[in-house]
Order: structure tokens, then C-alpha cells, then sequence
């Protein structure tokens, strides 16, 4: 056994952790959805608490069997330190505080602004600053330190230079909102050949171009792996060139957006990277598990081994 495969192996059975874990996996395995992992005990101190990375998970992908606030009791069961969702509107904003403060896990973002309507039409400007002043209330009360703000959707009316230039005018009018408030909004580039064709803005040139314009502390990139893959590839040469602007990450496969080892990228050598660069916040898991909650974060875990 090579050395590099006995570290694999040494960091595949710190993650599995004891035999009560591994009674509940075999359990949970073959469960349905919304069984996982609250109805067998699981080992608090195992999975989610990797060596590097600090990955936060999208409750929106992951444990959707279960109701809202039992998924981050999931997540914090399988020792995870995060979570993330999407939009806050509709959510029970105290109880997700209560529950997260009494759990010991943070809430790394949330979506302040989607697609619709977009930031990258003069007509939404003032919507827009609305929202993020109210978003930045929503954080304090979460005690929550980003949100993700979309660019937005074609616009028939305007010119791709006219919809950046209107996206780069919003975030430099919030600005001063998010730096009082001590809030990052991290924009977010899409994709257009997989999930959002008709968007308007996509991979790294033109976000790093508009934060670099909007020159804010707390206007930054959300930036998401997946995204890029599929937008223009080369993640670790482009990581470095934009880290400056880099305010969060999240990540999934491709193909398929689920967890990292079920697809082409090379997760191991992307985040170690990341981390190489200095990133110590957390990596959102913005990714779909392919067979069940509990093995994806086994994979998960084994992408942080290096």
C-alpha cells in the first residue's frame, strides 16, 4: 500500500468513527429520505469535522424529506459546522437563530436578492436597496455574515453592457448600506449551458471586473465551483487569478451537481488550492447527494483529504 493510499485510508476510518456510527449507517442506508439520520443516534464528533476545508450545507439540496428546521438537527448530528439556504423570505427567521445558537453551527449565507426581478434593470434599483437594508436585519438576527445577490435575468430592453453596468451600479449604491451593516453580499456568476441559460451573467471575468469597479470589502463573488466548471474551467488558475474578489465558495460535480467524487473535477486538488490561496471561510455544499444524505458526506470528507 502506498503512502499517499494509506493516508487515504487512515482519513476513510477517522471519518467513519466508532461502531455505533456504523450500525447507524448501515441502518440509514437503506432508509427512506425521511428517515435520515434522526431516527438512529449518530457520533456528533465524526463526519462533517474535516481536517481543512469548513463545508457548510445547502439545506435546500440536502435532507429534503425532512422539515425545514429537522434538517439543520441532521446537520448537526453528522457534525457539520454550517448550513446555507436560499431566499429568507417566508423562513421562521428566530427559530432558525434559536435552533443554530443552540446547536453550535453557523448559518454562512443566504439569498438576499434571486432572479427575478433583476438588479441589472434601472427599474429594480430602488426594490433592490430596499431588500438589502431589510437582508442586512435578517442577517444581524441569524447571526449570519453573507448573502447572495443574483444579477438577474435577460433583460428585452437592455444590452449586456447595460445590464453589468446597471448590476455594477446597484452593488456600488448598496454599498455603504452592507459596509455599515458589516454584511458581505457575494454576487453570483451562473451557468448557461446546464442550469440557467437566459441569465445574464456568467463565469469569473466580468464578476471579478464589476467587484473590482464597486472596490468594496463587502461586495464580493459567490463563488460557485460548479458554475465555473461548466462556464469556463482551468478552476485552480482562474481561483488564483480572481481570489482577490473571492467572498464565498460552494461546489458540486459535474456532471449532475451532486457531491464531489461522482463526477469530472478533482476536488482534492481544487480545495487544496483554495486553501493553499489562504480561503478559511466556509465551502458551501451546493450539490444534490446522488444516493443518500449520510454517503454523500462520506465523499464530502474524503474530498478534503490531501
Amino acid at each position: 500500500m502506498s503512502l499517499p493510499r494509506r493516508r487515504f485510508v487512515a482519513a476513510a476510518a477517522a471519518a467513519v468513527g466508532s461502531s455505533a456510527w456504523l450500525a447507524s449507517a448501515a441502518a440509514l442506508r437503506g432508509a427512506a429520505p425521511a428517515a435520515t439520520p434522526l431516527q438512529d443516534p449518530i457520533d456528533e464528533g465524526s463526519i462533517g469535522k474535516t481536517p481543512h476545508t469548513r463545508f457548510a450545507v445547502n439545506i435546500e439540496m440536502w435532507f429534503t424529506g425532512l422539515p425545514f428546521l429537522d434538517r439543520i438537527r441532521a446537520v448537526a448530528r453528522l457534525g457539520f459546522p454550517a448550513v446555507e439556504f436560499w431566499p429568507y423570505a417566508g423562513r421562521e427567521i428566530d427559530a432558525i437563530a434559536d435552533l443554530t445558537g443552540e446547536l453550535g453551527i453557523e448559518i454562512a449565507q443566504f439569498t438576499a436578492w434571486g432572479f427575478e426581478p433583476g438588479m441589472n434593470h434601472p427599474k429594480h434599483e430602488a426594490d433592490f436597496l430596499r431588500t438589502i437594508e431589510e437582508a442586512c436585519e435578517v442577517a444581524h438576527r441569524l447571526r449570519c455574515r453573507k448573502m447572495c445577490v443574483v444579477a438577474g435575468n435577460i433583460q428585452p430592453d437592455r444590452t449586456q453592457q447595460q445590464m453589468l453596468a446597471q448590476v455594477t451600479r446597484c452593488l456600488e449604491l448598496a454599498s455603504p448600506i452592507l459596509e455599515s451593516a458589516e454584511v458581505m453580499a457575494i454576487l453570483e456568476p451562473m451557468n448557461e449551458r446546464v442550469d440557467h441559460p437566459g441569465h445574464c451573467l456568467y463565469g469569473s471575468t466580468d464578476a471579478v471586473r464589476i467587484c473590482r469597479e464597486v472596490d468594496s470589502p463587502m461586495v464580493k463573488i459567490n463563488w460557485d465551483l460548479y458554475h465555473m466548471q461548466i462556464t469556463e474551467g482551468d478552476l485552480c488558475g482562474r481561483l488564483k487569478e480572481g481570489f482577490d474578489q473571492v467572498g464565498y465558495l460552494q461546489l458540486a460535480d459535474h456532471p449532475g451537481r451532486n457531491e464531489p467524487g461522482t463526477g469530472e473535477i478533482h476536488y482534492n486538488r481544487v480545495l487544496r488550492q483554495a486553501f493553499e490561496l489562504g480561503y478559511r471561510d466556509f465551502v458551501g455544499l451546493e450539490c444534490r447527494p446522488r444516493d443518500n444524505d449520510l454517503d454523500a458526506a462520506r465523499r464530502v470528507a474524503a474530498a478534503d483529504v490531501w
